[in-house]
């Protein structure tokens, strides 16, 4: 970041001394840097490949202790219930 300022400071400066072309060089030299920190600042998403050192895992754990699990048949059968006791209303 830090070259892509001072190329516009020389960009700035070739403007004000009427060396437009120059200035146009020097500008687009500054957005360049500038676009390639921003890239190479960005973080790792998770959907990126692992890199040699990093373990992969092919399928997630069967079942890891500690987490409940949920009864869709207990879900199904309140949804069912709720259902039948609401009042049906015809759209309008």
């Amino acid at each position: 970041m830090v070259c892509a300022l001072l190329l516009y400071a020389v960009g700035g400066l070739a403007k004000f001394t009427n060396h437009g072309l120059l200035a146009g060089f020097v500008f687009s030299a500054g957005i360049l840097i500038s676009a390639l920190a921003a890239w190479l600042s960005r973080g790792r998403d998770q959907e990126d490949p692992p890199d040699d050192g990093e373990p992969v895992d092919e399928q997630p754990p069967p079942g890891p202790d500690g987490i409940p699990r949920f009864d869709w048949a207990a879900f199904e059968r309140d949804f069912r219930s709720y259902a039948r006791s609401r009042p049906k209303v015809p759209a309008r």
